[in-house]
């Protein structure tokens, strides 16, 4: 159940970054950091780190400090945002069909 929690806040700070008018004045549009923060894949390996970090203030989800926990919750993080990124828009799932290229 913690990794559920893990993810679903994850990819909710990753979509207010990425997505979220609150940040348009602040949020960088130029250079790596712009190419980042548009970027749910990119931006949430960080967010990822980032709230391995934050685990320590919270009863959520509690993961062990070493080395290896922030990577792999940052890789988890930045794939589970993609995805989710991927499937999800503001008007619901998003079903795309496949297109029909014969000539």
């Amino acid at each position: 159940m913690q990794l559920i929690y893990f993810v679903l806040v994850a990819y909710g700070l990753t979509q207010m970054l990425v997505h979220g008018s609150i940040f348009d004045l602040i949020r960088p549009t130029k250079g790596k950091l712009g190419d980042l923060f548009r970027c749910s894949m990119c931006l949430g390996f960080w967010v990822g780190i980032l709230v391995y970090g934050l685990s320590f203030y919270t009863e959520l989800f509690i993961f062990e400090l070493n080395v290896v926990n922030p990577f792999l919750l940052g890789w988890l993080s930045s794939g589970t945002s993609y995805i989710l990124s991927q499937l999800f828009d503001d008007e619901g799932i998003k079903i795309k069909l496949g297109t029909n290229d014969e000539h």
